[in-house]
């Protein structure tokens, strides 16, 4: 039997993947599990965005983490309409026959300006907001690596050096829980061991880390 890409594990706990990519942990939910909302006539409900593996406790993988991180990077921009995106996913899905196109690097290439432009015409979004959330996107970009296409390693941005990558999450690594990208040392070890009364110094001597990638890892875990 052909072992299953990595990627595409059901891997992370609703909570887990939003401590991780710090978003709210309601928020992730709805956009992998869908939401009701209130409606004159009783109740509606948004389906969801991210199609995460068939898993019973609702697991995402780190390819939904990619898309996860791809919605947020458009929430960023302004607050976007969830079923909007989903339809031009569809749309774009349809006319290029892409999947996945939130973990894929089609996103930032000609499906994803199929996708931009079929969302824009949904929600009358003009070209300056377009042009917003492509900056946006470009950014989230960065803090990716790609094989043939596809997400293999995450960059979370860290809230005192917003263009260090010295934290990631590789599906590869550590069951992708979130390390040092240098050396592999999970970041949640080392704030146990500094919780314990260690000093930072003494860890960072241990690891043979820099005092930045001590103090990355702390800002990284301790966020919100």
């Amino acid at each position: 039997m052909a072992k299953l890409d990595p990627r595409l594990a059901p891997t992370y706990a609703i909570a887990q993947a939003a401590h991780y990519l710090k978003i709210p942990a309601p928020t992730v939910r709805s956009w992998v599990m869908g939401r009701d909302y209130p409606r004159r006539s009783g109740k509606g409900r948004f389906k969801p965005v991210v199609v995460t593996p068939m898993d019973p406790d609702h697991r995402l993988s780190f390819r939904n983490l990619i898309e996860v991180a791809a919605l947020r990077a458009l929430r960023t921009e302004h607050a976007f309409k969830l079923s909007a995106v989903r339809t031009a996913l569809d749309y774009a899905g349809q006319k290029l026959d892409v999947t996945d196109l939130l973990a894929s690097k089609d996103l930032y290439a000609h499906p994803g300006e199929l996708f931009l432009e079929r969302y824009g015409q949904l929600i009358n979004l003009n070209r300056a907001g377009q042009l917003g959330i492509k900056a946006v996107l470009q950014g989230l970009l960065h803090r990716i690596q790609w094989d043939k296409g596809l997400a293999v390693r995450f960059f979370p941005p860290l809230p005192s050096r917003p263009e260090a990558k010295s934290v990631m999450l590789d599906p590869r690594v550590s069951f992708g829980r979130p390390v040092l990208a240098r050396l592999g040392v999970s970041t949640a070890v080392i704030v146990d061991r500094i919780n314990a009364g260690e000093e930072a110094a003494d860890l960072a001597k241990d690891y043979g880390a820099t005092d930045d990638e001590i103090m990355d890892a702390l800002a990284y875990e301790r966020t919100a």
